[in-house]
C-alpha cells in the first residue's frame, strides 16, 4: 500500500507515543521528534510504500532515543495479559461447532494489541475489557469458508505474525490449524529485530510458539511489516513454495499488498481509514480477507 496523506499524523502520533514511552528527558524527546519530522518531510512520496517510509522514520527515532526497544515493557505486559485470557479462549473454542473458525476470530481480536495509534488498545489491559464485546461482534468481512477450503487442501502454510500479546492467540490458532489439517507444514515468521510492539524470535520463544509449528523464522531485519529485500533465503524459499500465506495485522498488509504473493489471507482489525479504504472494508472491523 502506498503512503496516504492521513498516514502522516498517524505516524507522528506513534512517534510521540514511543518517545514518551522511552524517556522523560524533554531534550531527548524533542530531538527525536525533530528527527522524525525532518526525515518524514524528506521521505514523503505518494509513490512509496507506507511501511517502507515508517521503517526509516522509526529507525531514526530509535537511534535518536538511544533505545533499541522502547516497547519492551508493553510487550511483556501484553503477553502476560493475553496468556491470562487463554482459559476464556479455550472455552470459546471448545464450545464452538467450528474450532478453527473460533480460534481465528480470537486471533483477530488479538490484533488490537497495538499501541500509539487510533483504533488500537490504549493499554494492554484494554484487551480484557473489550474481548467479549469484539467476539460477540463477529467478523465484518468473512472469507472463512474459502480460506478453510484452502487450508484443507494445503500442504504448506506461512504465517507472518504481528504484535506481542496477539502471538499468544496465534499460538492457539496454529495448534488448531494442525488439528484441522495434521499434514499441514506451518512456518511462522516473526520480526528480525524489535520494532514497535511486534513480536521477535525471543518474544515467540518465551511463549513456546515453536512447539506448535514446524519452523520458526524471522524477517531478518528491522522493519515495519516486511522488507522483502532483506528476507533470509529460508523465508523466501518458504514463501515461494507455500500453498497459502496468512498475514496478521495492518503493517503486513501494507507490505504484502505491494507484492504478487497469492493466495494470501489477511487476518486483522481495520484500525485506520487508509487500510480500510485500500482493502475496500469499513473501519474498526474484524476481517478475514482472502486474495486468490
Amino acid at each position: 500500500m502506498k503512503i496516504q496523506p492521513e498516514c502522516l499524523p498517524c505516524l507522528l502520533k506513534r512517534i510521540l507515543f514511543e518517545t514518551e514511552l522511552s524517556t522523560s528527558d524533554k531534550k531527548r524527546q524533542t530531538q527525536a521528534l525533530r528527527t522524525a519530522c525532518t526525515l518524514l518531510a524528506e521521505l514523503y512520496d505518494p509513490a512509496v510504500c507506507s511501511a517502507t517510509i515508517a521503517t526509516q522514520v522509526h529507525k531514526a527515532v530509535y537511534d535518536a532515543l538511544k533505545d533499541t526497544d522502547p516497547y519492551r515493557e508493553l510487550k511483556a505486559s501484553s503477553n502476560a495479559i493475553a496468556t491470562a485470557l487463554i482459559p476464556r479462549i479455550e472455552a470459546l473454542i471448545t464450545a464452538s461447532p467450528d474450532r478453527l473458525r473460533a480460534s481465528m476470530r480470537c486471533a483477530i481480536i488479538g490484533n488490537i494489541m497495538d499501541f500509539g495509534i487510533d483504533g488500537s488498545s490504549a493499554t494492554p489491559q484494554m484487551l480484557t475489557e473489550v474481548f467479549d464485546r469484539l467476539y460477540a461482534e463477529g467478523l465484518g468481512h468473512d472469507d472463512y469458508v474459502k480460506l478453510k477450503n484452502r487450508i484443507k487442501n494445503a500442504t504448506s502454510l506461512v504465517l507472518f505474525t504481528d504484535n506481542c500479546g496477539e502471538i499468544v492467540f496465534d499460538k492457539v490458532l496454529c495448534r488448531e490449524l494442525k488439528r484441522f489439517n495434521p499434514a499441514l507444514h506451518i512456518t511462522v515468521v516473526v520480526k528480525g529485530a524489535p520494532i514497535l510492539s511486534d513480536a521477535t524470535e525471543q518474544d515467540a520463544k518465551e511463549i513456546s510458539l515453536q512447539d506448535v509449528v514446524d519452523e520458526l523464522f524471522t524477517t531478518g531485519c528491522y522493519a515495519v511489516g516486511v522488507d522483502f529485500t532483506h528476507l533470509p533465503p529460508a523465508v523466501k524459499k518458504a514463501l515461494d513454495k507455500a500453498d497459502l500465506i496468512i498475514a496478521k495485522g495492518m503493517a503486513n498488509y501494507e507490505s504484502f499488498s505491494e507484492t504478487s504473493y497469492r493466495p494470501i489471507a489477511y487476518l486483522l482489525r481495520t484500525k485506520c481509514d487508509a487500510i480500510a479504504r485500500s482493502m475496500n472494508l469499513a473501519r474498526n472491523m474484524s476481517a478475514i480477507k482472502l486474495y486468490e
